[in-house]
């Protein structure tokens, strides 16, 4: 079964709509999906509620659905490379659900495995654990936390074969794979495409049958979220 899709627009055509859940793969700027955040922002839906490790920054990755407010709540454990989002939290124009990092990434695992909820104890004794039910396990608090299914996912992989098993590169390999698995429907960005039984079974990092939709965007910008450079003494 041949997954490829012509375009980022073309593989969004038909899933996206106003109001959804959405994941979106990446960790800061690094394995975002960077065809189809902008594909989205094109289709004009809105009122999103996003989740995503962070929010991108100003002008690039989510930052450019902040800016053109097809965003009305992220779901999120960082958000401070953005001063648009912290305008637009500070003015009540975005709502927020601060998660603790690990806990994200268990919400969409667990969303992905058919786990509805989890114990944590992470967050216990803080705002985050403010109006959820509370367990003692052997002595310990913990706090129960709801797994995350998004109606659909975009994530970024390096290689997938047209059946749709992916591969992932590096540091890229971080909530992409957890938020493909959540997903109803997942749409995959990646920078190689081959045929079927071209991969290793050992480089498959993702089974096709978590996937959906592959765009095949062969040059993406891979911009540098933060660039700091060691002055090299004696030159």
């Amino acid at each position: 079964m041949n997954k490829v899709y012509p375009s980022a627009t073309a593989a969004l055509e038909g899933v996206v709509k106003d109001g959804q859940l959405l994941a979106v793969g990446g960790f800061g700027l690094c394995g975002i999906p960077e065809a189809l955040i902008e594909a989205l922002k094109d289709s004009g839906v809105k009122d999103l509620t996003v989740i995503s490790n962070n929010a991108g920054v100003d002008g690039f990755g989510l930052g450019k659905l902040l800016e053109t407010r097809q965003i009305k709540k992220m779901i999120s454990s960082y958000v401070g490379e953005n001063k648009e989002f912290e305008r637009q939290y500070l003015a009540g124009e975005l709502q927020l659900e601060f998660t603790p990092q690990g806990t994200l990434a268990e919400k969409l695992r667990a969303g992905g495995a058919g786990i509805p909820a989890f114990f944590t104890k992470t967050g216990v004794g803080t705002i985050v654990a403010e109006g959820k039910e509370l367990r003692e396990f052997d002595g310990e608090i913990y706090v129960m936390e709801h797994a995350l299914v998004p109606e659909v996912s975009l994530v970024k992989a390096h290689r997938a074969d047209k059946s749709g098993n992916l591969q992932f590169r590096l540091t890229a390999r971080n909530f992409n794979p957890a938020a493909a698995m959540a997903g109803k429907i997942c749409v995959v960005e990646v920078e190689e495409v081959v045929e079927v039984g071209d991969m290793v079974p050992d480089e498959v990092h993702l089974p096709g049958i978590y996937v959906h939709r592959i765009v095949h965007n062969p040059n993406p910008e891979k911009r540098i979220e933060k660039r700091t450079i060691t002055p090299k003494t004696g030159v």
